[in-house]
């Protein structure tokens, strides 16, 4: 390992570079790896749905909606989940830079596994992707952090670039992935998803100069021994962990215990909000924090469950609207039948178009600009009028119409302006109410917010072909306006205990 002083020299060089519009030629690295990654993970997901609930003759698995809504929440909330785990490995084993080599390998691996034919390597495919995102997705984003020295200006404008990178992925994968699943068969879509992980991969092996030292080893205690006891526990429990996790696929897998999507899902559910009442009663309640740490961690249970019922409506776009679009859609213009994941196309697009929008208009407002939970209140709004437009369309889907493009189009318009009103709304909050000495944990709790969120979204297509369709997405545009209705009523209270931060 290099002395500390070679590695402050080699970092300073690599903050003095200015080679990629202004920015360390590293981000330039990161920016593709993380564009083809976001096209592998979304170009999946907007053909899972499809492929679990097609007939075994046109080459699905044929669940139905029940299971393949249980199954597509359960991946999409421990996509989310495992970022945790994979933060903490990377923390006290790999480093950044390992995991996310080692996430990309299992990423592929599983797009390539989903491929085969059985429900064996389907699942065994899942696992690997849920893992693979865990170790990549927050860690990539922590090396992008790395290449810029404290204070430097750039490192905002760097993340914007980055993001940038993220959307360009999730914009052009369904269209894609979309297109050749539905025409030449689901396991290609992946087989095309993965091809696009290999493709990030290369970037990120053949790039991985021009990132310096950034991510290259675990965080330090600044005591070499300490350093070695903690890598080797940390390694120890990640090794039993892993083991306690075969063998209850051992034992699921020879009939030993049944293990089903429902009862694992509807655990992970359980689990997820356990771990939230947990978490926020040592936060508020905890005499180690002071008052106004426990004031504003109320303040960010508040933000926290909003969030949550967000996500579980605007997560819909890969379960229930994706079926809705493919059973009660007319896709059919000029003769050409298009794909029904063509659809998760508008929603990423009007947030890269809009976003720079956005921003101008808070900054534009300038002291009138509204506080955090009145935005959110907005945000739950917008996302349920979405679900609200859509009543009228499933009534009539429901007799054999099939109703006009036109009303998913603007459903997801709304939905894009609700997020836009509230995830970047979300992240800023946070950083701005946690307790400095907790910054990086109440982050990454924050993310459980959107886990339970897709948790619940798959939950809600699970009633989809039990529930009449209006019911259903009437219910979820109620929920969600309800709970606007209720936080505006707490804006002034929420804005009290948030101290002081806007």
């Amino acid at each position: 390992m290099a002395s500390r002083p070679d590695l402050d020299q080699i970092l300073a060089v690599q903050r003095a570079d200015k080679s990629f519009f202004g920015h360390p030629r590293g981000l330039a690295t990161l920016f593709f790896t993380e564009m083809w990654e976001r096209f592998s993970y979304y170009g999946m997901r907007a053909i899972l749905i499809y492929y679990m609930t097609s007939q075994v003759a046109r080459g699905g698995l044929g669940f139905g909606d029940s299971t393949a809504g249980s199954v597509y929440g359960l991946y999409t909330a421990m996509v989310y989940l495992l970022c945790l785990g994979g933060g903490w490995i990377a923390d006290r084993i790999t480093g950044q830079r390992r995991a996310v080599l080692m996430g990309g390998i299992m990423i592929a691996c599983g797009e390539f596994s989903l491929v085969l034919p059985s429900q064996t390597s389907f699942y065994t495919g899942l696992v690997l992707l849920m893992m693979g995102t865990g170790l990549l997705k927050g860690n990539v984003s922590t090396i992008v952090g790395q290449l810029y020295a404290q204070g430097d200006p750039r490192r905002d404008s760097g993340f914007s670039i980055f993001y940038m990178g993220i959307n360009t992925g999730a914009l052009i994968s369904p269209i894609i992935c979309g297109y050749v699943g539905d025409r030449f068969g689901w396991r290609l879509g992946f087989g095309l998803a993965g091809v696009g992980m290999l493709a990030g991969l290369a970037i990120y092996v053949l790039g991985g100069k021009h990132l310096g030292a950034a991510g290259l080893h675990p965080a330090s205690t600044g005591d070499p021994e300490q350093d070695r006891l903690q890598k080797r526990n940390a390694t120890l429990a990640v090794g039993g962990g892993l083991a306690f996790f075969a063998l209850l696929g051992a034992l699921g897998a020879t009939g030993a215990i049944e293990f089903t999507p429902k009862l694992i899902a509807n655990a992970l559910g359980y689990g997820l909000l356990a771990i939230s009442v947990a978490v926020f009663s040592w936060l508020i309640f905890s005499r180690g924090w002071s008052l106004v740490e426990r004031k504003r961690s109320a303040a960010i249970l508040v933000l926290f469950v909003s969030s949550a019922l967000f996500w579980a409506a605007l997560e819909q776009a890969g379960s229930s609207l994706s079926l809705f679009a493919q059973r009660a859609v007319n896709r059919d213009v000029l003769g050409f039948v298009f794909p029904a994941s063509w659809y998760q196309f508008v929603e990423p697009f009007f947030v890269v178009t809009l976003a720079p929008v956005f921003a101008w208009f808070w900054l534009r407002l300038g002291r009138r600009d509204p506080s955090s939970p009145a935005k959110f209140s907005l945000a739950l709004v917008l996302v349920g009028l979405a679900f609200a437009i859509l009543i009228p369309a499933a009534a009539w889907s429901a007799g054999g119409v099939s109703v006009s493009p036109w009303w998913l189009f603007f459903t997801y318009v709304l939905q894009a302006l609700g997020e836009l009103s509230l995830s970047p709304v979300g992240l800023s909050a946070m950083t701005k109410l946690a307790p400095e000495r907790a910054a990086g944990f109440v982050m990454g709790i924050w993310f459980l917010s959107t886990a339970i969120g897709n948790w619940l979204a798959g939950k809600a297509a699970s009633f989809y072909s039990s529930m009449p369709l209006p019911t259903l997405f009437g219910t979820v545009a109620v929920s969600t306006i309800g709970a606007a209705v209720l936080l505006m009523l707490l804006i002034r209270p929420t804005v009290r205990l948030m101290s002081g931060v806007k």
